[in-house]
C-alpha cells in the first residue's frame, strides 16, 4: 500500500518554520514537495551555532528532509512564469509571506484557481488576511505575547514568560496540515474536483490551542491566571515538587489517586486527617497538604518516586532534561526518529524526529536528504518546459 499522499505535489513557497514544518508533515506521508526559495535561500538554512552547517542548519534538516528545492527569483517575470507553471501542475500550495504580498506577485490564490481550479491553496501569516492587524509582522514569540499565552507561562508573582521552544510555530504547522488534509479530501470527494483557500492565522491557532482555558473564558468568564507547575485542575496534588534529587510532577487529581499516593507515600495520616479528607478540604488547605508530601518526597530521588507512584496508579514523571529523554527506553521501537543523508560533510547523517505517530504500514517517514539549495531547479524547470531558463 503507498503513502496516504503518494502522488500528491506541493508548491511550497514558505520559509522558517510554520510553513516548511507544515509541508514536512506531508512530505512524511509521502507528497512530493517542492521547496520554492529565492536566490539567497530560505534563513532557516542559517539558523545554527555551527558555522561549518550554515546553509544546512540543524532545524532546516529537520523541516525539509526528503523535499526537493527549486531556486526562482519571484521579482523577475522568467521567475513568476515558472512558478505559475510550478503551481499549475501541483495540487497544493503553501506560502507565508506578508499579506498582499502573494497576490502583488500575481501569484495569488484568484489569479491561479482559473488554471489549477483544483488548487488548494494555503495562506500562513500572523493575524490572518483580514482584520486591522492584518499587516503588522509576527513572529512566533510576538504571537505568545499578543495572543495571552506568554502572559499563562510563569509562576504567579513572575513576570510573564516565553514558552521557551516555538509553539505558535509547531502548533499553527499542525493545525495548517490538518486544514490542508481536509481541503484536499474535501476536493476529492467533490464531483467538480474544486480546490479552495486556507486562511491560516498564528493568533487563531494560539487561541484554539489555550481552548482548555479559553472556552471556560467566553463560558463563564473565568479569566486564566499563571499558576507556575500547578496543573490545570489546580489540586495541590498536581504540582511539580522537589525529591532527594531533582524535582518530579504529581498529576494526583481523582480522589482514588489522592488515596494511592498517600498509600504510596507510606502516609495513612494524610488519608484520615480531615483537612485533608475531599478535595474541597484539601484546596482550602493547600499549603499544609504539600508541606507534608514534600516531607515524605524528600526521602527519596525523583527517578525512584516516579517508579514507586506509576505502579501505584498516580500519575507521575520526573523533569528530565530534554537530552535524557531522547535516551529514554519507551522511545525504542516507536519509530519517533529516523536517519537521514544530510549533504554537509560536518553531519553526514542525521536522526531527526519523525511525524509522532505510527500506523500499522506505509506509515510517516523519509531516507531522503534535505535539500542543497536549488539542487532540483534544473530538473524542475526542465519538466515544466523552461530549461535554460
Amino acid at each position: 500500500m503507498a503513502k496516504p499522499l503518494a502522488g500528491v505535489r506541493i508548491a511550497d513557497f514558505s520559509h522558517v518554520i510554520a510553513g516548511p514544518l507544515a509541508t514536512q508533515f506531508l512530505c512524511l506521508l509521502g507528497a512530493e514537495v517542492i521547496k520554492v526559495e529565492p536566490p539567497t535561500g530560505d534563513v532557516l538554512r542559517n539558523y545554527t551555532q555551527r558555522k561549518e552547517l550554515r546553509g544546512m542548519a540543524e532545524p532546516f534538516i529537520g523541516a525539509n528532509a526528503g523535499k526537493k528545492s527549486i531556486v526562482l527569483d519571484l521579482k523577475s517575470e522568467a521567475g513568476r512564469e515558472a512558478a505559475r507553471r510550478l503551481i499549475a501542475t501541483s495540487d497544493i500550495m503553501v506560502e507565508n509571506f506578508r499579506p498582499g504580498v502573494i497576490d502583488r506577485l500575481g501569484l495569488g490564490y484568484e489569479s491561479l484557481k482559473a488554471d489549477n481550479p483544483g488548487l488548494v491553496f494555503c495562506s500562513i501569516s500572523g493575524y490572518g488576511q483580514s482584520g486591522p492587524m492584518r499587516d503588522y509582522p509576527a513572529i512566533d514569540q510576538i504571537i505568545q505575547s499578543v495572543s495571552g499565552l506568554m502572559g499563562l507561562s510563569g509562576e504567579p508573582d513572575s513576570a510573564p514568560m516565553r514558552v521557551g521552544f516555538p509553539i505558535v510555530d509547531t502548533y499553527s504547522a499542525l493545525l495548517a496540515a490538518f486544514a490542508i488534509q481536509s481541503a484536499y479530501l474535501q476536493k476529492i470527494r467533490d464531483p467538480e474536483g474544486r480546490g479552495q483557500y486556507i486562511d491560516m492565522s498564528m493568533l487563531d491557532a494560539s487561541l484554539v490551542m489555550m481552548a482548555s482555558v479559553i472556552n471556560p473564558l467566553m463560558i463563564s468568564g473565568l479569566e486564566p491566571k499563571r499558576t507556575g507547575n500547578r496543573g490545570f485542575s489546580l489540586a495541590p496534588t498536581a504540582d511539580t515538587f522537589p525529591t532527594k534529587e531533582n524535582a518530579i510532577t504529581i498529576g494526583a487529581v481523582q480522589q482514588n489517586q489522592y488515596e494511592r499516593l498517600c498509600t504510596a507515600l507510606n502516609r495513612p495520616d494524610l488519608l484520615t486527617d480531615p483537612r485533608f479528607a475531599d478535595a474541597d478540604s484539601r484546596m482550602a488547605n493547600d499549603a499544609a497538604l504539600q508541606g507534608e508530601l514534600m516531607k515524605s518526597l524528600a526521602e527519596r530521588t525523583a527517578s525512584e518516586w516516579e517508579v514507586i507512584l506509576a505502579e501505584a496508579g498516580v500519575p507521575a514523571g520526573a523533569v528530565r532534561p530534554v537530552a535524557d529523554v531522547l535516551h529514554l527506553p519507551q522511545l525504542e521501537g516507536r519509530a519517533l526518529t529516523m536517519e537521514v543523508d544530510v549533504p554537509n560533510t560536518a553531519v553526514p547523517k542525521a536522526h531527526i524526529l519523525n511525524a509522532g505517530f505510527l500506523f500499522a504500514h506505509d506509515g510517516p517517514g523519509t531516507t531522503a536528504p534535505p535539500p542543497i539549495l536549488g539542487e532540483h531547479t534544473e530538473e524542475i524547470l526542465r519538466e515544466l518546459g523552461l530549461a535554460g531558463m
